[in-house]
């Protein structure tokens, strides 16, 4: 049997035996996709721009369109992008009872677009944007149709302020309800199953703590160090949609 065979085989097992299973997911889900992830050289999407400058919710108050011509950018390398395997084996393990839930770093959408049941999205989702004056929420066609039309590129609420999408900006707390809820579920998980994610930006970082002090197990599959490597269970570090399909496969025979 092959490295990345038994790994599977291995992360089945646990998953069977440790019951409740949670699932953590960072971009490295999304890279089969064609999204890419935030840090790697040349091809991470802040590879050639100062997060800071661009990302961050004083620069969008400072200057809007400069922040639209960034984020116009990534809501255009967004569209169309659909679930891949890793996505879809998630939602297969939630369908036969082994996932107890998603909570995802990820704004993209794609968990929802796969069928993921019950999702926490704690940086929030381009699904919609808002208006910080009054309040007005638009769905995601509509600020693509108001982004597309504008001149200066910047999609506004009818009111005429500046929209911003529902994401978590650099600067900006996560939302209070979604935390406590993903912390809720690290510390009640058997296994907290760590995908794609480097396991370094706080406070999400803090929940495979979470779960080994409550006494659960944390399991990783992603290509790149992360400062739980020591304490998890297993890692695998191979394609995470070969991975997870195997893991699913694995199971499937399993019964």
């Amino acid at each position: 049997m092959s490295r990345a065979g038994a790994g599977a085989l291995r992360l089945a097992e646990l998953i069977r035996a440790e019951q409740p299973v949670v699932a953590l997911t960072g971009a490295g889900i999304s890279v089969p996709s064609g999204i890419p992830d935030f840090r790697s050289p040349q091809t991470g999407l802040w590879a050639n721009v100062d997060p800071m400058a661009v990302a961050h919710i004083d620069a969008f108050r400072r200057d809007p369109a400069r922040f639209w011509s960034f984020y116009g950018q990534r809501f255009a390398s967004l569209r169309g992008k659909r679930p891949n395997g890793a996505h879809h084996a998630l939602v297969e393990l939630e369908r036969r009872g082994l996932l107890a839930g998603v909570v995802t770093q990820n704004i993209d959408g794609l968990h929802t677009a796969a069928g993921t049941r019950d999702l926490v999205e704690v940086h929030g989702s381009i699904a919609t944007s808002s208006c910080l004056s009054c309040g007005s929420r638009y769905e995601l066609e509509i600020v693509r149709g108001r982004l597309d039309a504008e001149p200066d590129g910047v999609p506004r609420c009818d009111c005429g302020d500046a929209l911003k999408p529902d994401v978590v900006l650099f600067g900006e707390l996560l939302p209070e309800r979604a935390l406590m809820r993903a912390q809720a579920m690290a510390a009640a998980a058997g296994v907290l199953l760590c995908v794609g994610s480097s396991l370094e930006v706080y406070p999400v970082a803090e929940l495979p703590e979470i779960t080994l002090r409550a006494g659960g197990r944390v399991a990783i599959v992603t290509r790149s160090a992360t400062p739980y490597d020591a304490d998890a269970e297993l890692k695998l570090t191979g394609d995470v949609e070969e991975e997870l399909e195997a893991v699913v496969a694995a199971l499937q025979v399993g019964g």
